[in-house]
């Protein structure tokens, strides 16, 4: 069992109130961790800490930052093994996705460390002689970030990686499925010298979750919010952030469709769907939730789609190298059957047979899911893949599109140039022609339209995100007025 406290500033304190929480190993059911509950009184003191520190962290040179982001990368990596132990009792995940996270992370770090002199602004030409007009990116003040625990490093890390780059300081708001893993993000930072309040990290338990995030919205101090998590959620973050006039940016749910044309090369599109369904046990927000197959080959399809499901099976990622480990909880694994039994009952074929151990389950495949099946529209997270039959390019089309959410998708198809042209009118934040749904690059923005958020995480994108655009003028002629 691991104790962890907040990080306010310089200390490491428990709350105000002496409060702590557990959080349950979905794997074994014993604490995993025990962390500090923070009270709204600790938050403010955060925010106060990260505000006192920012006129100091902002007018520091880029090429420091960079040098201390290089310092994160040596230590996350000196450290690696602590992650991925923290990973696996917290959230149940594998091995490969707990090291997916930390290998994630050095890349984000490495991608914004490489954006710190891209901070700048243009010259624009006045209408008045003498005039210079130029813009400049400034700090936007204290950030805060809210992170997720189903990739609890690597969505972290990004949670601040850009805020800190381009001048701002920041508070982490923790997971409290994960509160351990990102109390070492903030360990991380601290100890690669980022000066005291520069970084800080708050937990608390789930019964003060909305006070807690609205006194995070509502300081004064805090300038920009970043969230990463569920529509549901994501929604009252809006809001708030919309009442006390604060630009958010939101990385919610999404309901991905991989689209597979009559011509498409079935066994590149299984493989790409089996990864994208089952990567993570379908925790992932860009996971295959929905296999919208042309009729024609859809029998085709989906003999070599459970052929190939048929080699991957959930256990104990303690105990093995198993492809698939453990959902977040049981109440998750509940839900996903919840929803499998709902179509099953509703018509749905299901494919395979799966087994379950509590909170482990085997990957599942079902067979023509329709509109009137919850799982048609509600986001399952889980391992599980539902194909849509559909009769053309262009049903595939609005079955993709019928949805609440829009953030990642694909389209199969050997003809590129049409494949093309159908990936351009599903409506999502990012698309691949022939490549898996569970697809991006620290470089690459990321985000999404719908209900699946706005804003965007990732290159020169996210520059916009955590600065404020602002226009400084210089008169070098005299220039008549008019009075």
């Amino acid at each position: 069992m691991k104790k962890v406290q907040l990080r306010i500033g310089a200390d490491l304190r428990e709350a105000g109130n002496g409060a702590y929480f557990e959080r349950l190993s979905p794997l074994s059911g014993q604490i995993a961790t025990r962390a500090a509950a923070a009270t709204v009184e600790d938050v403010n003191a955060a925010i106060d800490c990260a505000a006192a520190a920012f006129d100091e962290w902002s007018s520091t040179g880029p090429n420091h930052r960079r040098a201390l982001f290089a310092r994160v990368i040596e230590l996350l990596t000196e450290r690696a093994d602590q992650f991925i132990e923290t990973i696996i009792e917290e959230t149940g995940a594998t091995t490969a996705w707990a090291e997916f996270n930390v290998h994630g992370s050095v890349n984000v770090l490495r991608e914004s460390a490489a954006l710190a002199t891209l901070v700048t602004g243009e010259q624009i030409p006045s209408d008045q002689a003498g005039k210079l007009a130029i813009t400049r990116r400034v700090p936007a003040g204290v950030v805060v970030g809210m992170a997720p625990w189903n990739g609890p490093l690597l969505l972290g890390v990004r949670a601040i990686a850009m805020p800190l780059i381009c001048g701002n300081t920041v508070v982490l708001k923790g997971s409290e499925l994960c509160p351990a893993t990102h109390h070492l993000i903030g360990e991380l930072f601290v100890d690669a010298g980022f000066p005291a309040g520069v970084v800080n990290v708050i937990l608390h338990d789930s019964k003060s979750a909305p006070a807690i995030v609205e006194a995070l919205i509502a300081h004064e101090a805090v300038r920009r919010v970043n969230f990463t998590g569920s529509t549901r959620v994501g929604r009252i973050i809006g809001e708030l952030a919309g009442r006390h006039l604060k630009p958010a940016l939101l990385e919610l749910g999404g309901k991905a469709p991989l689209v597979v044309l009559e011509d498409a090369n079935l066994d590149q599109a299984v493989n790409a769907a089996v990864f994208s369904a089952y990567m993570h046990q379908g925790q992932i927000c860009m996971s295959t939730e929905r296999i919208v197959v042309d009729e024609k080959i859809a029998d085709d399809f989906v003999s070599r789609l459970a052929a190939k499901t048929a080699t991957l099976a959930a256990s104990d990622p303690r105990t093995s190298t198993t492809a698939l480990g453990s959902l977040v909880n049981e109440t998750s694994a509940d839900r996903v059957q919840e929803l499998v039994d709902d179509a099953v009952n509703k018509g749905a074929r299901l494919v395979t047979t799966p087994a379950r151990n509590g909170s482990i389950l085997d990957p599942i495949i079902l067979d023509g899911v329709r509109s009137e099946m919850r799982i048609y529209a509600e986001e399952s997270f889980g391992p599980v893949a539902s194909v849509i039959r559909v009769k053309g390019v262009e049903e595939a089309i609005r079955v993709a599109n019928d949805t609440e959410y829009g953030l990642a998708a694909a389209v199969f198809g050997s003809d590129i140039a049409r494949t093309l042209r159908v990936a351009e009118r599903i409506k999502s934040g990012l698309c691949h022609v022939n490549g898996p749904t569970v697809n991006t690059e620290a470089q690459l923005p990321f985000g999404g339209i719908k209900a699946s958020g706005y804003g965007r995480f990732g290159g020169r994108a996210a520059i916009e995100e955590f600065t404020d655009l602002r226009l400084l003028t210089i008169q070098t002629l005299d220039h008549q007025l008019p009075f």
